[in-house]
C-alpha cells in the first residue's frame, strides 16, 4: 500500500494526462482514422525492408538499397549522379520518418500500460526496501545466535576431527611398521614349512599396499618382492606335494609286492620251464607263461590297480574335502557379512537427518559423531587384520583402548576351525586367496586327476595285453578262454569305473578289438566245420545220441544255453531214431544236430560277451544262410553225386532236406527272441535279418514239395501216356502206377508229418488226374457207360483203393470225377 502523499501525488498526475487525452468516443475515431492514414505510409515504404531477416551485409539486399549507379562518377555526369544520390537520401529519411511516426503512434495508443508498469515498479522498490531491512535484521539475530551458542561447539567438533586424524596417522604408520615386517616374517614361516601362513600373510600385505597404502613411495617395489615370494613358495609346495605324492604311491600295496613292475617279476622267477638267463628281457619271459599262468598274472596286476587307485581316491578325497570346507567356510562368512550390513544399514537409519544438513567447514556433524564412534572398531579391525605373528603388543601410549589387540586376539577372529570328513580339523583363513570359482575349478581339476590316473592304469594293462598278444596268442584261445579272459577285464573296467566315477575305454577298445578278431575266428572256425560236415554228409536219416536230445530239452520257454555234461548217464541210454521237440518227431541228418549246438553256443557266446551280439548276429545269419544254400546245392542241386559221391537223389533224400529246414525253421524265432532281448533297442532293425532267412527257408521247403510232386509228375507222364482201355483190370498201367505211389510213401511218411504227406499226396493226386484226363481225351472215352468207360472206372477203383490203403491217406478226398471231360 502507497503512503497518502505518494498516492495524491500520483492521482493528479493522471488526472492531468486524462484531460491532455481525447474522450473515448472522439479516440476511436482518430485512431480508426490515424490507423488508415498509418496503413498507407507504410505501404510507402518497400516491402525489402519489412523482411525479418532484412540485412545489408547481403550483397543482393544492399544492391537493391543502394543501387551503384548513384554513385558512378565516372563519364561527366557527376552533377547529374549527386542529384541522385541526394534524391535517394531523401526517400530513406522520408521512409524513415514514416517508421518513426508509426512507432510513436503505436507508444501513444499504450500508454495507459507504460503508467501501470511505472506504477508497479515503484511498489515492488517499497517490497525490497522492506525486505532488505528484514534479512538485516535476522543476519543480526543470527550472528548474536552464532557468537553464543555455536562458536564453543564447532570448535570442540574440529578439536575431535583433529584427534581423528591424528589416530589415522599413527595407526597408518603403524600398519606401515607391520607390513615393513612381512618379509622376514614369512621368511620365518618358510623355515618351518608353515606356507598356507605364509601365503596368507603374503595376500594380506599385497590387499593392505593396495587399498590402504596406495602410493606410497617407500613400499613401491614390496609388491613386485611378494609376487616373487609367492612364486618361490608355489614351487616349495609342489615340490613337497610331489615327494609326498611319489612316497605315498609307491608304499607297498601289500606285505610281499613293493611295487606293479615286482609283481610280473616275482610271479615270472616262479615258473621253472623260464631259463632267465637265455630270455633276457621280462616281456618275453612272459609270452612263455601258458594260459592259466598268464591269466592269473593278470588278474594280480588288475587287483593291485585296483589298489592302487583306490589309494589315490583315499588321498584326492582329502584335498577334495579341504576345497569344499573352504568353499563352505567362504559361503558362511558371506551370509555373516550380509547380515551384518543389514543390521548396520538399520542401525545408521535411526541417526538423526536433520542434524547431517549443518556443515561446517566441508564436513558433516553427523560424519564427525559417527567417525568418533566407529575409528576406535575399524582400526581395531585393521590391526587385528595386517597384525603378523611377530607384531609386538601395544604400548600405553595407545590412543583408545578399543584399539590395543594382541596376536591371540587377532587370530582367534582371523581362522575358525572346520572339520572334515575322518575327523580332521583345518583352520581355514577368512581372506583366502582364491576365489570360489578358482576353488570350484581346482575341484573339478581333482576329479580329473581320478580320471587320469584310472586312464593310466588302463592303458598300462592294454599295453601287458597287447605284448602279450604279440604273437598271436589271444586268437588260438577256445571259447571258453576268451570267455573268462573277457569276464575279467569287464570286472576290472566296472571296478575302476565304480571308484573313479567314470568309464576309461582304451581297455574297453582293446577288449573290443580281441572279441571282433575272437568273433571271426570263432565263425570262421565253426562255419569251415560245417561245411565240411555238409560236403561229407550223405543224407540219410541218423540217429540222435541223448546228449543232443537234452541239449534240445534244455531250450525252454525260449531261453537258450548250453547243458552241463552228465558223467556216466548219457553212456547208458541208447540213441533215438527221431528228435522230439516239443512232442513232434523230427528225423534229422547229422549235420542238423550239430547245427543246433552251434547255433546254441553262437547264443552263449552273446550271454558271455555282451559286447559281441550285433557281430555275432551277423554271423549267425551267415552261417543259417550258408547251411541254407549250401543243402539246396547238394540236394536239390544234386552236388551231392560228385562230392559224396550218391548214385541218385532220392524222394527219401528230399524229404530228410525238407525236415532238416523246418527244424531250423522252428528255433529262428526262438534265436530272435534271444538276440531281441540282449540288443539295444537302436539297433532292432538288425532283427530284419532272420525275417529274410525264414523267407529263404520256406521258398527252399516249398521247393523241396514242388519237387517231390514233379518226380511223379514225370512218372505219370510217361506212364499214362501208354495206357490202353482194354482188359486185363486192373491194367498194367495203373499197377506201376499204384506200385510207384506206395514206394513214395513208404520214403516220405516216417519223415514228414501226417499232414504235410496229405498235403503232399493231394498235390500228386491232382498231377495223376491232370494226366489221366488229358490221355482218356486223346483215346476219346468218355463216361458214356460203354465198355470202355467201365473197364476205366474199374482201373480208377484199383488205383483209388490201392491210394487210400495206405496209411495215413484212408481219408484222403481223391474227387476222381474230375478226370471226365464235361458233356456240351
Amino acid at each position: 500500500i502507497l503512503p497518502p502523499k505518494n498516492r495524491i501525488k500520483r492521482e493528479k498526475i493522471h488526472e492531468r494526462c486524462k484531460n491532455i487525452c481525447p474522450p473515448k468516443d472522439t479516440f476511436e475515431r482518430t485512431l480508426l482514422h490515424t490507423h488508415d492514414k498509418s496503413r498507407t505510409d507504410l505501404e510507402q515504404v518497400p516491402k525489402i525492408f519489412m523482411k525479418p531477416d532484412f540485412a545489408l551485409d547481403d550483397s543482393l539486399t544492399f544492391n537493391s538499397v543502394l543501387p551503384w549507379s548513384h554513385f558512378n562518377t565516372a563519364g561527366g555526369k557527376g552533377n547529374r549522379d549527386a542529384a541522385s544520390s541526394k534524391l535517394l537520401q531523401e526517400k530513406l529519411s522520408h521512409y524513415l520518418d514514416i517508421v518513426e511516426v508509426n512507432i510513436a503512434h503505436q507508444i501513444s495508443l499504450r500508454s495507459e500500460a507504460f503508467f501501470h508498469a511505472m506504477t508497479s515498479q515503484h511498489e515492488l522498490q517499497d517490497y525490497l526496501k522492506k525486505t532488505s531491512q528484514a534479512v538485516k535484521m535476522l543476519r543480526d539475530k543470527i550472528a548474536q545466535i552464532d557468537k553464543v551458542m555455536c562458536e564453543g561447539s564447532l570448535h570442540i567438533l574440529r578439536l575431535a576431527l583433529t584427534r581423528n586424524n591424528c589416530v589415522k596417522v599413527y595407526n597408518k604408520l603403524k600398519l606401515m611398521a607391520t607390513v615393513h615386517q612381512t618379509q622376514p616374517t614369512v621368511q620365518v614361516l618358510l623355515s618351518t614349512s608353515e606356507f598356507v601362513g605364509a601365503l596368507d600373510l603374503i595376500a594380506t600385505t599385497q590387499e593392505v599396499l593396495q587399498q590402504e597404502l596406495q602410493g606410497i613411495h617407500s613400499f613401491r617395489h614390496l609388491g613386485s618382492q611378494l609376487c616373487e615370494l609367492e612364486k618361490l613358495i608355489d614351487k616349495m609346495m609342489i615340490a613337497e606335494f610331489s615327494t609326498y605324492s611319489h612316497s605315498d604311491l609307491n608304499r607297498p600295496l601289500e606285505d610281499d609286492c613293493q611295487v606293479l613292475e615286482e609283481c610280473v617279476i616275482n610271479k615270472v622267477s616262479q615258473i621253472e620251464e623260464i631259463d632267465t638267463d637265455v630270455v633276457v628281457k621280462l616281456a618275453d619271459q612272459m609270452r612263455m607263461l601258458n594260459f592259466p599262468q598268464w591269466f592269473e598274472l593278470l588278474k594280480d596286476i588288475f587287483s593291485k590297480f585296483t589298489i592302487f587307485l583306490q589309494r589315490v581316491k583315499a588321498t584326492l578325497n582329502i584335498i577334495h574335502s579341504v576345497v569344499l570346507s573352504v568353499l563352505d567356510k567362504n559361503q558362511r562368512t558371506r551370509e555373516l557379512e550380509e547380515i551384518s550390513q543389514q543390521k548396520n544399514a538399520a542401525k545408521d537409519n535411526t541417526l538423526d537427518t536433520e542434524v547431517a544438513y549443518l556443515i561446517h567447514e566441508g564436513m558433516f556433524i553427523s560424519d564427525a559423531f559417527t567417525e568418533g564412534e566407529l575409528t576406535p572398531v575399524a582400526v581395531d579391525t585393521t590391526s587385528q587384520r595386517n597384525a603378523s605373528p611377530n607384531s609386538e603388543p601395544c604400548s600405553s601410549d595407545s590412543v583408545s583402548e578399543p584399539e590395543c589387540t594382541t596376536d591371540s586376539s587377532s587370530s582367534k577372529e582371523q581362522t575358525a576351525s572346520s572339520a572334515i570328513p575322518g575327523g580332521v580339523d583345518i583352520l581355514v583363513s577368512e581372506d583366502m586367496r582364491l576365489t570360489d570359482s578358482e576353488l570350484g575349478k581346482l575341484a573339478n581339476n581333482i576329479q580329473e586327476l581320478l580320471y587320469s590316473a584310472s586312464d593310466i592304469c588302463h592303458d598300462r594293462a592294454v599295453k601287458f595285453l597287447m605284448s602279450r598278444a604279440k604273437d598271436g596268442f589271444l586268437e588260438k584261445l577256445n571259447s571258453m578262454e576268451f570267455i573268462t579272459l573277457s569276464r575279467l577285464m569287464e570286472t576290472f573296467i566296472i571296478d575302476t569305473e565304480q571308484i573313479c566315477g567314470r568309464k576309461s575305454m582304451s581297455l574297453l577298445g582293446a577288449l573290443q578289438s580281441q572279441a571282433n578278431k575272437f568273433v571271426n575266428r570263432f565263425h570262421e572256425e565253426r562255419k569251415t566245420k560245417l561245411s565240411l560236415l555238409l560236403d561229407n554228409e550223405r543224407w540219410k536219416q541218423a540217429d540222435v545220441p541223448a546228449e543232443f536230445q537234452d541239449l534240445v530239452d534244455s531250450i525252454s520257454d525260449g531261453k537258450i544255453a548250453l547243458p552241463e555234461k552228465k558223467s556216466g548217464a548219457t553212456e547208458e541210454r541208447k540213441p533215438a531214431e527221431v528228435l522230439i521237440v516239443e512232442g513232434q518227431q523230427y528225423a534229422v541228418v547229422g549235420t542238423v544236430l550239430l547245427l543246433i549246438r552251434i547255433i546254441l553256443e553262437y547264443c552263449q557266446c552273446v550271454d558271455n560277451i555282451p559286447s559281441v551280439t550285433t557281430d555275432m548276429l551277423t554271423r549267425l545269419s551267415d552261417l543259417l544262410k550258408y547251411f541254407n544254400s549250401r543243402s539246396c546245392q547238394l540236394v536239390l542241386g544234386a552236388g551231392a553225386l560228385q562230392v559224396v559221391g550218391l548214385k541218385t537223389i532220392t524222394t527219401k533224400n528230399l524229404a530228410l532236406s525238407s525236415r532238416c529246414l523246418q527244424l531250423i525253421v522252428h528255433y529262428i524265432p526262438v534265436i530272435r527272441a534271444h538276440f531281441e532281448a540282449r540288443l539295444p533297442p537302436k539297433q532292432y532293425s538288425m532283427l530284419r535279418h532272420f525275417d529274410h532267412i525264414t523267407k529263404d527257408y520256406h521258398d527252399h521247403i516249398a521247393e523241396i514239395s514242388a519237387k517231390l510232386v514233379a518226380i511223379m509228375d514225370s512218372l505219370f507222364d510217361k506212364l499214362l501216356s501208354k495206357y490202353e482201355v482194354k482188359a486185363p483190370v486192373p491194367s498194367a498201367c495203373f499197377r506201376n502206377i499204384c506200385k510207384q505211389m506206395t514206394k513214395m510213401h513208404e520214403a516220405i511218411f516216417d519223415l514228414l508229418p501226417e499232414e504235410q504227406t496229405q498235403m503232399l499226396f493231394l498235390r500228386i493226386n491232382a498231377s495223376y488226374k491232370l494226366h489221366l484226363k488229358k490221355q482218356l481225351s486223346h483215346l476219346n472215352v468218355i463216361n458214356d457207360g460203354g465198355p470202355q468207360n467201365g473197364l476205366v472206372t474199374a482201373d480208377v477203383a484199383f488205383y483209388t483203393g490201392n491210394l487210400q490203403a495206405l496209411k495215413g491217406l484212408k481219408d484222403l478226398d481223391l474227387n476222381m470225377a474230375e478226370i471226365w471231360e464235361q458233356k456240351r
